[in-house]
């Protein structure tokens, strides 16, 4: 017979044994079936079957309109356009941990001098994108909850094939537009 603290340690072992743990995104992973939002709460957007064939650009990006993400990391991305495209990459995705009318009003006002058709704004509200690819962290501090690690992604036929992720979660260095399209 157990007595009450030896049965709470053996719950504690056995959930710790079951417990379900995020994948971290890797080189060769599938981006994760979970529904993302574009312009509004209504427009739902599966970005796994989006780029289910040819070369895509995952932008991460810890909140719509905060300095960095507005000022160089998203802008990078944008004068850089045409080279991505020269190495076969038409599809870009800028996600962020953001409600689908913060980051659809963020886009507009960073799209204002190019062409948009390429790019799309994805909002994950609750964070669950985010999370499935083991790249939120805890941004209460600044942001008031989890938000995203900044990152960049280089997917082909929905497959991982490089990763650029912040090791502090925040700076503008490893996901560098440039480096990111010299890597490509």
């Amino acid at each position: 017979m157990f007595t009450s603290a030896s049965s709470r340690l053996v719950k504690t072992g056995l959930n710790s044994c079951f417990r379900t743990s995020y994948r971290s995104i890797s080189v060769g992973s599938t981006i994760p079936s979970i529904p993302l939002f574009e312009s509004s709460p209504g427009n739902q957007v599966n970005l796994a079957e989006e780029i289910g064939t040819g070369k895509a650009v995952l932008i991460g990006v810890p909140g719509a309109f905060s300095p960095a993400c507005s000022a160089s990391h998203v802008p990078g991305y944008l004068k850089n356009l045409r080279g991505f495209n020269d190495k076969g990459y038409e599809k870009f995705y800028v996600i962020a941990v953001n409600d689908a009318f913060v980051t659809k009003a963020w886009g507009d006002s960073l799209l204002t001098s190019v062409a948009g058709a390429q790019i799309k704004f994805l909002a994950d509200p609750a964070g669950e994108f985010t999370k499935e690819l083991d790249l939120l962290f805890d941004a209460a501090k600044f942001f008031g909850n989890d938000r995203s690690k900044r990152y960049t992604l280089l997917v082909e036929d929905g497959k991982v094939t490089k990763t650029f992720i912040e090791p502090d979660n925040t700076s503008v260095d490893v996901s560098d537009a440039s480096k990111v399209l010299e890597a490509a």
